[in-house]
């Protein structure tokens, strides 16, 4: 699918150094129309929109960025990216204002775009996403991500595809995420302070987002590249004042930018070759430009008439650039069953099209039977027609037989000849047909007829008779007759003649366009072999994803290894704990038996002294001893008239036991009896001592109030003591604290009980009021031995649920191994009968190259042999004209020599002298040997090559019947080998779907295990992460993180203050 690249242009408003300097508007936009922009004193340029200056970034966006969106999650690439020249807003179109909802460029909003639109798609669908962020500086590639990383290179991949070797790439979950890549590449990127400019973008920013997408039921996947590039602006060095470094920089950018226009132009005039390679940034963007994406440029305008060539030369790069077409298609990883699918659909129509070239051979053959049958009716009818019409009685024109001939030889019999031939004709003797009959019509006169003379007579005109005159004119229109009708048939078979040669003209185009079919499916079927080799590469990708699935079932393995022991660690742990808390419980219950025995013993002793007593404490000193040690529960009465002073003593003895620990109690219990036998001692001493305490009352109303605020201090700290053993209840694993808590409450009650032992020791003989301190106190152990067997039931309780969880993950991961150990001998039967079929196919593969390597070799044997021979045949030629030469020569010497032995003979009879006739013959016949050694010696040579040649042309010969007997014999060997080949791969498909089906099957277990198991690990990893929290290891940059569609980000998942997802307006 072809489209043009969207090109659309962007008006920023003067800013205010144009505004101070009075600079003037040198653009205009001619109508309402929102796609056409004008400079001044120059034409209309119409782009696909034209924002004006007071366009906000939301409609900006809105036009130009968001329908790529979908675009990229369908599986096709996009690219975006600014161009113009120097502050002409281009990085705050890209990027804008961070974090504000305004002034925010393209790259967040299509950030927070791309994120709604996974949301809110189908949940079937799982998403990748990772990012790259990286410029171009001084024509070098640096990562912006990662700043070590300062010349990285241009590779391309299988597909002839670039990309930036070595670039860091961060998986993302969450727009927040995104905006932190953003956030540090921005940190790293080079900006500088020009004259132009207080923040010029010193090189060319790329930030690319890779969408991956799987459907997991169909196992469909997509991915899609968007690349957001941000171009630094052309300069002229005298408006930017650069210099240094700077200046350096201007070059760079001016270089690589003048390769991009290079590189437009090219593809607007249709060049052979595009100069992508003449800079990095062309190299990156050569699938944005006549490639394999949607592309859309902004390009950036300066309103200023101080700028007005720059606007000019921008506007015409945009027009220029608005011709170019991409081809965009979607990138789709297909799988097995895809390609299997595809196979099968192109041998069907290779099918398909064998048919219909045995329909058109069959065709052809029928076509030339049938010329041929024509050929045979047009001699038959030569055959019969020629005595009819070169009768002796016919005397038609030479020039019109003539033409007649030719249209026999052109015309095409049919079956209608033979009923069209005439039967016979009369001849007349004596009589001619007129040589100036032209026309079949046409009666010859009087005067044109010859005759032969009879005897005249009444009846007829000059010697002729009426009657033979009559016959004569008969057969003249029976003539004609039959002359009309041949006539009609050449017309009608010439009319056949030319449907036929059309006809032929047709089978001869079908025939073309079936050999052209042929071709075509030839390479269909080549093109088909490279598909099958792609799809057992593809297996062999499967068999290493099923490979990694093991290894992550072996590391799930570990990890419930792991976590069985600590499991089993942590019941051990429990057991130490009921084992800790059943000492405490025998200890708790020893203490309370110590402690009742104890109490009945100092209630005996309170008992006895009651009876000792007589009279009665008054009620205000009862209140003013309750007052004092209001944190003992006492119980109301009356009491016996006791020495005040004393009991008050006696009391804060007896407080001492609160602050010390448990083995101070029995201490303290001995103190208390030998106070009890003393009080018993001095009881009748009480009663004296009745009216000091009188007057010491005032004293003891304040002691009484001090008594009241330590009761309140008491209080509270029984209540924080109360609420602390609650929380312990709840807290159950929390052991230690526990058992430290509960020792502390122990301790606490020891105290209480020594203070309610001492104050029953004092108070005892009150009589009534005392029976109620002891009702008192039996309701509050009632109330604490209630409370602790509640908690001891509680704690019972979790223990036992702990318990039955242990178990029931013990018997899930039973379960879960048997199922894995399940799909490992799936995956080993899988993984033999692969390496199975893999070494049949090798087999196969190497025999096959054997018979292509021995084929070859025959081939070449041919050419050699072909070539001997035409060499050979070369030399016969070339002897053959030497002996022809050398006959000749040697004709020619010996007629010469036959001369001179004439001469000589003359000249010895002359002179007469017998040495000087053999002298001169020595001479002569010198040369002669000299030259016929000569032509000997090369007729030997010529010879011996002749015998050479003809002895290796025997071989040749001898061998060739061997060679074709081999020949036969491979190819036998070969037609066999290729029927057990295509049994063997038809046997191999149905093995490899069958394998296809299992391993889906597999699949679709090993995901539900998959799935189950992850619950049960993630339900075990939350209860253990509460203990070890810093076992829970912190995801790396590199691992994907998985979006599942449909489902938004909980809130607590987002953080980084984002404040969620919100789809820009």
């Amino acid at each position: 699918m072809a489209e043009s690249i969207k090109v659309v242009c962007r008006v920023r408003p003067l800013n205010e150094n144009e505004k101070a300097k009075d600079n003037n508007y040198c653009v205009s936009f001619p109508t309402e129309a929102s796609n056409l922009i004008r400079l001044e004193k120059d034409k209309t340029y119409a782009f696909d929109h034209v924002f004006q200056p007071k366009a906000q970034q939301a409609e900006l966006y809105n036009t130009v960025a968001k329908p790529i969106v979908a675009d990229v999650l369908n599986g096709y690439n996009g690219t975006i990216f600014a161009y113009g020249q120097t502050a002409s807003g281009k990085t705050f179109t890209m990027e804008g204002v961070l974090g504000d909802p305004v002034l925010q460029g393209i790259i967040p909003r299509i950030v927070h775009d791309i994120f709604n639109h996974i949301y809110n798609m189908d949940e079937n669908l799982e998403f990748h996403i990772k990012v790259s962020y990286f410029e171009i500086y001084l024509d070098k590639i640096r990562d912006l991500l990662d700043v070590s990383k300062s010349n990285l290179s241009v590779h391309e991949d299988k597909d002839r595809v670039p990309y930036v070797k070595g670039a860091t790439e961060r998986f993302v979950s969450t727009p927040e995420e995104v905006f932190d890549v953003i956030d540090e590449g921005k940190a790293n990127r080079h900006v500088s302070v020009t004259n132009m400019n207080e923040h010029s973008s010193r090189s060319h920013s790329i930030f690319m987002i890779t969408v991956r997408q799987e459907n997991l039921e169909t196992q469909k996947k997509l991915h899609g590249k968007l690349y957001l590039v941000d171009l630094a602006g052309s300069e002229k060095v005298a408006k930017t004042g650069a210099e240094g470094s700077t200046l350096t920089e201007a070059m760079n950018i001016n270089k690589s930018l003048s390769a991009l226009g290079n590189v437009i132009n090219a593809l607007v005039d249709n060049h052979a070759h595009i100069p992508y390679r003449d800079s990095k940034l062309t190299r990156i963007l050569q699938e944005s430009l006549g490639g394999n994406a949607k592309t859309t440029m902004v390009i950036c305008v300066s309103p200023s008439s101080y700028n007005e060539s720059e606007t000019k030369s921008t506007l015409l790069f945009g027009m220029r650039a608005k011709t170019i077409k991409n081809i965009v298609t979607v990138n789709e990883e297909l799988t097995a069953d895809e390609w299997r699918r595809r196979y099968e659909r192109l041998q069907a129509k290779a099918r398909r099209m064998k048919e219909i070239i045995a329909r058109l051979e069959a065709e052809l053959k029928r076509k030339r039977l049938h010329i041929v049958i024509v050929s045979v009716c047009f001699v038959v009818e030569k055959q019969i027609l020629s005595p009819i019409r070169y009768t002796e009685s016919e005397t038609v024109s030479s020039t019109d037989w003539v033409v007649a001939m030719e249209l026999e030889l052109e015309e095409e019999a049919s079956d209608t000849v033979s009923s069209a031939t005439p039967s016979g004709v009369p001849s007349l003797p004596s009589t001619t047909v007129p040589t100036s009959c032209n026309t079949p019509t046409s009666r010859p006169s009087d005067s044109t007829v010859p005759f032969t003379a009879v005897p005249a007579g009444g009846g007829g005109v000059l010697g002729v008779s009426e009657e033979q005159l009559h016959a004569l004119y008969q057969q003249l229109d029976d003539k004609d007759d039959d002359i009309n009708k041949h006539t009609q048939t050449i017309a009608r078979l010439r009319l056949q003649l030319e449907e036929q040669e059309e006809m032929l003209r047709t089978a001869r185009m079908e025939a073309e366009t079936s050999l052209a079919d042929v071709a075509q499916l030839q390479a269909e079927c080549q093109s088909s072999k490279e598909e099958a080799k792609d799809i057992l590469q593809a297996l062999e990708e499967l068999a290493l994803s099923h490979d990694q699935r093991d290894a992550e079932l072996a590391a799930r393995d570990r990890e419930i290894e792991e976590i069985k022991e600590h499991l089993a660690q942590k019941s051990l742990l429990i057991n130490g704990k009921e084992s800790e808390v059943q000492l405490a419980r025998d200890t708790l219950a020893a203490q309370r038996k110590k402690y009742a025995e104890i109490v009945g013993t100092l209630i005996r002793d309170v008992l006895d002294i009651g009876e000792c007593m007589s009279s009665q404490l008054q009620a205000s000193q009862l209140t003013v001893l309750i007052a004092g040690h209001s944190s003992i529960l006492w119980p109301t009465g009356k009491y016996t008239n006791l020495n005040t002073a004393f009991i008050i003593a006696n009391l804060s003895c007896v407080d001492k036991p609160n602050t010390g620990t448990g083995e101070r109690l029995d201490e303290d219990v001995t103190v208390m009896r030998l106070y009890m036998n003393k009080m018993k001692t001095e009881a009748k001493m009480l009663h004296s001592r009745v009216n000091q305490l009188e007057e010491e009352r005032v004293q003891n109303v304040q002691l009484l109030r001090k008594s009241e605020d330590e009761s309140k201090e008491y209080a509270i700290r029984v209540r924080e003591l109360e609420a602390k053993v609650q929380s312990l209840t709840d807290k159950v694993d929390d052991s230690d604290s526990r058992k430290r808590q509960l020792q502390d409450m122990v301790d606490n009650l020891n105290a209480d009980v020594a203070k309610l032992r001492a104050n029953e020791q004092l108070l005892a003989g009150a009589g009534s009021t005392n029976k109620e301190i002891l009702a008192g106190q039996s309701e509050i152990r009632v109330k604490l031995d209630e409370e602790f067997k509640r908690q001891s039931e509680q704690y019972a309780q979790q223990v036992k649920q702990l318990r039955d969880e242990l178990e029931s993950k013990d018997k899930k991961s039973e379960e879960l191994k048997d199922e894995l150990n399940h799909v490992k001998l799936q995956y080993e039967k899988s993984s033999e009968e692969s390496a199975t079929l893999r070494k049949q196919l090798e087999a196969t593969t190497s025999r096959l190259e054997a018979l292509e390597k021995e084929e070859t070799r025959r081939e070449q044997s041919k050419q050699d042999l072909r070539a001997l021979e035409e060499t050979m045949v070369k030399e016969f030629n070339t002897l053959a004209t030497l002996r022809r030469l050398f006959v000749q020569d040697l004709k020619n010497r010996v007629k010469k020599q036959q001369g001179q032995n004439a001469g000589a003979a003359g000249l010895k009879e002359l002179l007469g002298g017998e040495e000087e006739e053999d002298e001169s013959n020595q001479w002569g016949s010198l040369a002669q040997r000299e030259k016929i050694s000569f032509l000997e010696n090369n007729l030997a040579k010529l010879t011996m090559v002749h015998k050479q040649l003809l002895h290796d042309n025997a071989e040749l010969r001898l061998e060739l019947p061997k060679l074709e007997k081999r020949l036969r014999a491979s190819v036998t060997s070969s037609r066999l080998f290729y029927v057990v080949l295509a049994h063997e791969l038809k046997s191999t498909v149905e093995r490899v779907r069958n394998l296809e089906m299992s391993l889906k099957e597999a699949k679709e277990g090993a995901m539900r295990d998959r799935k189950r198991y992850q619950h049960e690990v993630d339900r075990i990893k939350e209860a253990v992460r509460r203990r070890q929290v810093g076992r829970s290891g912190l995801a790396s940059a590199m691992i994907a993180k998985p979006i599942r569609a449909g489902h938004a980000p909980p809130a607590a998942i987002q953080g980084g203050g984002g404040g969620g997802v919100v789809r820009p307006t």
